[in-house]
C-alpha cells in the first residue's frame, strides 16, 4: 500500500513537472495567439483607430468593403494572381533542384548550401531593395538583355511584368521547399529504380512513374505551406513596387498594412485580415479534399 502510494505520488510530480514545462507555450498561445485573434474577430464590427475608442458599427465595415472600396477587388485580384504565378513557380523550380541534387556529384554539399541561402535572405529588406534595383530601366537585368541583342524592358511600368518580377523574388525562395523534395528522393527505395531499370523504363518513365507519385505528400505539404505565405506577402509589394503600375501589384497583406497603419482604420483592417483569413481557410479545405486524387501514401492514408 505505502509503496502504491510513492508511485502514484511521483507520477503526479512528473505530471505538474511536465505542465511547468509547457505553461510558457501555453501563456505565449494564448497572448499572443488567440487574444489577438479573437480581438480583430470583434473589432472587425467596429470603427477603431489607435487614438479612440471603438464603436460597434455591425457589418458596416464588410459592405463597405464589397461594395464602395475601390482598391478591395484590385489587391484581391493581384494576390491571387501573385499566388497563382509564384506557388507552381516556385515548387517547380524547387523540384528541379532538388532532383539535380540528388545525384551524384563533386562538391554536392557545396552546392545544397548554394541553393538554400536565398531563402536566408530572400525576405529581407536589402535583397528587396537589391531586386529593385536589378529590375529598373537601367538595372543588370536589362544591361543583360541589351548585351545579347534584346530591347530593354520596363519591368515595373506595365502591370503584367510588374507582377511577374515580385514573383520572381519568391520563386528566388525556393531553398525551404528544395530541402523538403530532396528528404523525400533520399526516403525512395533504389531497389525500385532497380527494377525500373530492368524492365527497360528510361529516366523519363521513372520519374513519372516512381519518383513524382512517392513524392506527392511532400509536394501537397509544401503546396499548403508555400500558398499560406504567398496569400499574405508584403514585403516584395510594399519596397519593390508599392502596388504599381494601375494596382497591379497591389497585394492584400500591403492594403491591410496601409488600412491598419497609414489611415488608422484598425477596425477596417480587421476585417480585411478576416476575408484574407477566409480565403486561405478555404484554399486549404479544397486542398485537403483533393489530396486523396493526387497523392500517393505507402499505407494508402491521408497527411
Amino acid at each position: 500500500m505505502i509503496r502504491s502510494t510513492s508511485i502514484f505520488k511521483r507520477s503526479e510530480n512528473r505530471q505538474w513537472a511536465g505542465l511547468l514545462y509547457v505553461l510558457p507555450f501555453i501563456i505565449g498561445m494564448l497572448v499572443f495567439k488567440l487574444y489577438p485573434f479573437m480581438s480583430s474577430f470583434y473589432y472587425s464590427f467596429t470603427d477603431f483607430s489607435l487614438l479612440r475608442k471603438e464603436t460597434f458599427i455591425g457589418l458596416s465595415n464588410y459592405v463597405y468593403m464589397f461594395t464602395k472600396d475601390p482598391l478591395f477587388f484590385p489587391s484581391l485580384k493581384a494576390t491571387f494572381l501573385y499566388v497563382l504565378l509564384s506557388v507552381p513557380g516556385k515548387l517547380g523550380f524547387a523540384l528541379i533542384i532538388a532532383v539535380i541534387l540528388n545525384m551524384k556529384l563533386k562538391f554536392i554539399s557545396l552546392y545544397r548550401t548554394i541553393y538554400y541561402l536565398p531563402s536566408i535572405l530572400g525576405g529581407s529588406v536589402a535583397i528587396a531593395v537589391l531586386w529593385r534595383s536589378m529590375f529598373t530601366v537601367d538595372g543588370i537585368v536589362n544591361q543583360f538583355l541589351i548585351s545579347i541583342g534584346i530591347p530593354a524592358v520596363n519591368w515595373f511600368g506595365i502591370p503584367s511584368l510588374a507582377i511577374m518580377s515580385i514573383s520572381l523574388l519568391t520563386i528566388w525562395q525556393f531553398g525551404s521547399s528544395m530541402v523538403l523534395f530532396l528528404a523525400g528522393l533520399k526516403q525512395i527505395p533504389k531497389d525500385m529504380y532497380e527494377a525500373g531499370t530492368i524492365d527497360g523504363a528510361s529516366k523519363l518513365r521513372m520519374f513519372f512513374s516512381i519518383t513524382f507519385p512517392l513524392l506527392t505528400p511532400i509536394l501537397f505539404f509544401n503546396l499548403i505551406m508555400q500558398t499560406v505565405n504567398a496569400f499574405q506577402e508584403f514585403t516584395a509589394a510594399f519596397l519593390i513596387t508599392n502596388g504599381g503600375p494601375l494596382n497591379s501589384t497591389y497585394l492584400f497583406g500591403l492594403k491591410l498594412y496601409q488600412d491598419a497603419f497609414q489611415f488608422s482604420k484598425m477596425g477596417y483592417a480587421s476585417a480585411l485580415s478576416w476575408i484574407l483569413f477566409i480565403c486561405i481557410m478555404l484554399f486549404t479545405i479544397i486542398a485537403f479534399k483533393s489530396q486523396k486524387y493526387w497523392t500517393h501514401y505507402e499505407d494508402g492514408g491521408k497527411f
